[in-house]
């Protein structure tokens, strides 16, 4: 294959991946407390080619955009936001994880877990339990507890130096490979639920113009196979006379 063709390849296949992205980001729309993420790319040259270097396109990394997504009241006592920097630590069987997803329940046991079932922990690193008919659950904007007149503990709110680097994984958690640090500059927020910083317009916008650019890639690279076809036939022929 020609070297034009390659380049004009390169250049699809990021567009490719970079919809993916996007179509992603745009299933999460309503996923509570989803961070949006997008591609990017660079320059990558190759050894010259009889003094011609060539310039393709390459997908260097992920770029998460954590930017705190709006909050949305649903009145339900373990509905919990952060509002400013930070994540709930819950306890999984592949050890902590960290979630700025705040929707919580009791289970059978009484403990406030998650969705999946993973105990929500507190700052010191223990699972939280409401006794049955202890009266209603109020809780802090420093994440203090309380069943009726009884702290139960203060949920744990952590941060991290490079929180765009943590691994994301399914079900909205994240990992990180650094140690978490106790936040100090957020507050929970009762019967809130962060929302999707995913803006629908703006995603829907890039994939339009995704779109285009695919289009013309291959509007250029079918250009460039009729150039090629030419010479061919036009070599052909002069070779038959």
């Amino acid at each position: 294959m020609e070297s034009p063709a390659l380049i004009t390849l390169s250049r699809q296949l990021t567009l490719r991946r970079e919809m993916d992205v996007i179509a992603n980001n745009i299933a999460n729309m309503n996923t509570p407390s989803y961070k949006g993420e997008k591609m990017m790319f660079v320059e990558y040259l190759v050894e010259p080619q009889k003094d011609q270097p060539l310039s393709f396109v390459q997908d260097y990394g992920m770029i998460r955009d954590m930017t705190e997504g709006p909050l949305a009241s649903t009145n339900n006592p373990l509905d919990m936001a952060i509002s400013g920097d930070g994540f709930f630590t819950v306890e999984t069987e592949n050890g902590a994880r960290y979630t700025r997803s705040g929707r919580f329940q009791l289970d059978r046991e009484g403990q406030v877990v998650n969705q999946l079932g993973h105990p929500l922990l507190t700052a010191g690193g223990q699972p939280i339990l409401v006794p049955s008919g202890s009266g209603p659950i109020t809780i802090a904007s420093d994440g203090t507890l309380s069943a009726g007149t009884q702290v139960l503990g203060t949920i744990g709110v952590v941060t991290f130096e490079k929180p765009k680097e943590m691994q994301r994984e399914a079900n909205n958690l994240f990992n990180a490979d650094e140690q978490p640090q106790a936040a100090t500059n957020s507050q929970i927020m009762q019967g809130m639920l962060e929302e999707s910083n995913v803006s629908g317009i703006a995603e829907m916008t890039k994939m339009i113009e995704i779109h285009r650019r695919y289009t013309s890639n291959q509007r250029l690279m079918q250009q460039e196979h009729d150039r090629i076809r030419r010479s061919i036939s036009k070599l052909t022929g002069t070779q038959n006379s």
